[in-house]
């Protein structure tokens, strides 16, 4: 599946925020790329709702396409369009293998999954899109639990979502419910993003 691996730093500097995690060359030069970034003029009404949309593109790994899909499925669910949005982007499998603290970053999660190393309810599964429903199991598979990338993630993880639970024990997390707004630590303008779709 094609996805962005180019500069992580030029994309946050795009958007005026860290959104792959900390990054000192970010801090030295935070504002947008390009010749004119210091000087640019201030974004259109339009040019704020497209960039808050590749935001939350960028910053989940999820494609044109996959992301009209899901916010047609928010507009059909019950709540608030853009809360809803953001609530089906955080039950992915791939952001539920990084916010369980699996691996790293949520690349590293999406390889874990298309890799198979991950199961839910039991069954190997590698669709990083795969999502992940209130009271799923999520595990990893048995001869997967020594590799290196997962142990060091699991040993400095820590549980701060409390959406869902991990059990150390049988190093298994289950997914509770899907998160409440204040909960998800992303700053996305979600509404922008309902505004640019609605036109």
């Amino acid at each position: 599946m094609a996805r962005y691996i180019g500069p992580k730093t030029k994309i946050s500097r795009k958007f005026r925020d860290p959104i792959y995690g900390p990054d000192r060359a970010f801090e030295k030069k935070n504002y947008p790329p390009g010749q004119h970034g210091n000087s640019k003029k201030k974004p259109s009404e339009y040019g704020l709702q497209l960039l808050e949309k590749q935001k939350a593109k960028y910053t989940y790994g999820i494609l044109e396409r996959q992301f009209a899909k899901v916010f047609e499925e928010a507009t059909r669910k019950k709540g608030i369009t853009g809360e809803v949005l953001l609530q089906l982007i955080e039950a992915r499998l791939d952001n539920v293998v990084f916010r369980l603290g699996l691996a790293p970053t949520r690349n590293g999660a999406r390889q874990l999954v298309s890799h198979r190393h991950i199961m839910v309810n039991g069954q190997l599964t590698n669709i990083p899109s795969f999502s992940v429903k209130p009271g799923d199991i999520i595990s990893i598979r048995e001869r997967s639990k020594s590799l290196e990338v997962i142990t060091e993630s699991i040993s400095r993880r820590s549980n701060k979502f409390n959406w869902l639970e991990w059990d150390d024990s049988t190093m298994t997390g289950k997914f509770l419910n899907y998160p409440e707004r204040e909960n998800i630590p992303e700053r996305i303008k979600e509404q922008f993003i309902v505004e640019l779709y609605s036109k």
